[in-house]
């Protein structure tokens, strides 16, 4: 789908340039595993069948299931997924493959900011871009910053960017959102802001372009 992206928890899957990214970082997905995880995407949050992904990847070609297997185990392997407890892509027993997880779409490019200065949060030494719309926080595995830490709720807060400004808002969290030691329901942020949620601290920071680059810890 040209022009659209799609986001959900630290994921993002750029149509026009083909690229599954996490925290900015490119994964690697065969041509025909990236067709399909947008196919899915695009049909959420319907299951689709076996017989309808054969025909959409392999038009008027007689291809085998076990090479629709064979995708779906790579597109959970990119993701860190699983087919017992799946976050994002659940097997429909004898039918197909259903996306269940949430998604933000956006019919713009995936960097609103990428010719100016961009939003971004420092968490643990990891610097995750902020994009146009809401960025969930939390330990849910579908937040778009996950932060698994003491005290933090699973849909903890979120930043919202809209027109140019940057907004946080306390989602119900249970040990509240707090920004520069004063706890707060919804307030602006500025370059530099420090939020806490539960025991975790975290700084927006907004940087031209070129300072922006992710620093992703090791993989856990």
């Amino acid at each position: 789908m040209p022009g659209v992206s799609y986001r959900f928890g630290r994921f993002i899957v750029d149509c026009d340039t083909r690229q599954l990214l996490r925290d900015d970082r490119e994964l690697h997905l065969s041509p025909k595993a990236f067709d399909l995880l947008v196919f899915l995407l695009a049909k959420r949050p319907r299951a689709i069948s076996k017989t309808e992904m054969l025909e959409h990847l392999w038009p008027s070609t007689f291809v085998e299931e076990t090479n629709l297997a064979s995708l779906v185990a790579e597109i959970r392997r990119a993701l860190g997924d699983s087919a017992t407890t799946p976050v994002f892509l659940r097997t429909v027993y004898r039918f197909g493959y259903r996306f269940v997880g949430e998604v933000v779409e956006r019919g713009a490019p995936v960097h609103a900011f990428a010719t100016g200065p961009r939003p971004y949060l420092v968490f643990e030494q990891r610097h995750t871009m902020l994009l146009e719309g809401s960025n969930v926080i939390g330990r849910a595995p579908d937040a778009a910053i996950q932060c698994d830490v003491t005290g933090v709720s699973r849909h903890h807060a979120r930043i919202v960017l809209a027109n140019g400004a940057a907004t946080l808002e306390d989602l119900d969290s249970k040990n509240g959102t707090h920004l520069n030691s004063m706890r707060v329901m919804s307030a602006p942020l500025s370059d530099g802001d420090e939020i806490r949620l539960g025991k975790a601290t975290l700084v927006f920071r907004v940087g031209a372009a070129s300072d922006a680059t992710e620093t992703v810890g090791p993989e856990k």
